[in-house]
């Protein structure tokens, strides 16, 4: 089912695809043989010459052919898929029927799907098809009336879109094109039983489109399941980091980070900010600290911050994705969440606040900034008990990302503590009680012990745990409650 004119001959199957070659296919927009309106709206949008994986990936994709699509995160591969499917629309009109979308997007996330819809809106702006996004965290009264009038697109997250067909408001009998959009999130969120219900229900005779920035096993093993006589398109090689990032590492105990975090924000020219957090607890708490000891360690001007995970609602969250994108939000704490589906022009700064469990997420993490050609900084907090996380994401990414010993709470520990060596590490015991507020000339934040192990409040950096024991490292964003007082006992963090 070809998304174009027949007379673009298809690549072979399989074939392997990178930017140096495919790049020879089309230097301009101008080049492809898209129709007159769709030409209009990449001229409007200031698109001229397409991108390594656009390049690569449009003319198999017009000739009809299933597609692997990998690439780094921020090289446009919305527009690579997008620009395809609005011409073969164009080009096989017909009457949107009732409850039956033509085309399926699905992304792990509200705020991708969201993003991914504003890009057909863009390019589209002067064809006429209808479109709708299916995502939860908002009445979906206004997602079924949208698709019992019949959309020709629909861009969805995978549980409320299997929700809505449960109930009887659409089917996927009629699906022509489905897109698999950023796999390798969709697994590390846990969305594989759902996406192989979904694939169960779809037509067998479909065009299918499956982009991800990175290529794990688990989803080279999904890609086989989906496509059919597919061609690959590798731009860059996998799980690779965005050259014009400038990645550093900070050492540094778990009780400092606040303070690192405070002097970062103060020392640099860093614009917006983007900080992840491992939990929506952890942003939450941070949220809270961070105006305060910015405050307190005399920062010119007020520092605005906002947070954004999983347990805000999803008008809450776009409200304040609106804002932070408007420029009245300095900084935007996130969890992982918030890792597909943040593009601001012009964000300079990634702050991993926390290491992430998956290695993957440290590449859609610090690939907010950096994007579209632009350069940005990329700099990350690591304690000991993160050691080796941040090692599998160094593996992963085939580099060593250089160590910042100069900033004044550095700790020259790098490997991660075994038994008696694990205790204490918020406060390191006496030898290192306030070391690395010492080393910078400032006194330890409350919470202080002169004993053994740090104690502090549960919600104060290097104090006890806030979630009990129920709350396991790697239980992240999905669960648990954002206040102690709620559930005192149990839940993730």
């Amino acid at each position: 089912m070809p998304l174009g004119p027949p007379s673009l001959a298809p690549y072979p199957s399989r074939s392997v695809l990178t930017s140096d070659a495919s790049s020879r296919a089309f230097a301009s927009f101008y080049d492809l043989p898209l129709v007159e309106p769709l030409q209009r709206a990449l001229a409007a949008a200031h698109y001229t010459t397409p991108t390594p994986i656009q390049a690569a990936a449009i003319p198999p994709l017009l000739a009809g052919q299933d597609l692997l699509g990998c690439a780094q995160t921020g090289t446009g591969k919305t527009a690579a898929f997008a620009i395809p499917v609005l011409q073969y629309l164009d080009t096989h009109r017909r009457r949107a029927a009732p409850k039956s979308p033509r085309v399926l997007v699905l992304s792990p996330t509200r705020e991708l799907a969201a993003q991914i819809a504003d890009s057909f809106a863009t390019y589209g702006r002067f064809l006429k098809f209808r479109m709708t996004t299916v995502f939860g965290g908002v009445k979906q009264n206004p997602q079924v009336r949208d698709l019992a009038r019949g959309v020709h697109l629909c861009v969805a997250t995978p549980g409320r879109l299997l929700d809505l067909f449960q109930q009887g408001h659409l089917n996927f009998d009629q699906v022509e094109t489905f897109i698999l959009d950023e796999a390798d999130r969709m697994l590390d969120m846990g969305f594989l039983p759902d996406l192989k219900r979904i694939l169960r229900e779809l037509p067998e005779q479909r065009h299918s489109l499956f982009f991800s920035a990175t290529l794990p096993p688990p989803v080279r093993a999904l890609a086989g399941e989906l496509l059919q006589d597919h061609a690959e398109v590798m731009v860059t090689p996998s799980a690779t980091t965005v050259e014009q990032i400038d990645q550093r590492l900070l050492r540094v105990e778990a009780a400092d980070k606040l303070d690192l975090l405070v002097a970062l924000l103060g020392s640099e020219a860093t614009g917006q900010v983007l900080i992840f957090t491992k939990t929506r607890r952890g942003a939450d708490r941070l949220l809270r600290q961070l105006p305060k000891r910015y405050a307190d360690q005399a920062q010119p001007g007020r520092l605005r911050s906002a947070a954004i995970h999983s347990g805000k609602t999803q008008p809450a969250r776009q409200r304040v994705l609106e804002a932070f994108k408007r420029g009245k939000v300095d900084v935007l704490i996130a969890t992982d969440v918030a890792a597909r589906g943040i593009d601001v022009e012009g964000l300079s700064h990634v702050i991993n606040f926390d290491v992430p469990h998956e290695p993957e997420s440290y590449v859609h993490r610090i690939g907010r900034t950096g994007r579209a050609g632009a350069s940005g900084v990329a700099v990350s907090f690591c304690t000991p008990e993160e050691q080796r996380a941040w090692e599998a994401i160094e593996k992963l990414i085939g580099q060593a990302v250089p160590v910042d010993a100069t900033q004044p709470f550095h700790t020259a520990r790098q490997t991660s503590p075994r038994g008696r060596g694990s205790q204490g590490h918020a406060g390191q015991g006496k030898a290192s009680q306030g070391r690395g507020s010492q080393a910078a000339g400032k006194p330890r934040s409350a919470g202080k012990s002169g004993g053994k192990t740090r104690q502090g409040p549960p919600n104060q950096p290097g104090g006890k745990r806030a979630s009990g024991k129920g709350g396991k490292p790697g239980a992240g964003d999905g669960g648990g409650t954002a206040s102690r007082r709620r559930r005192p006992k149990r839940g993730p963090s």
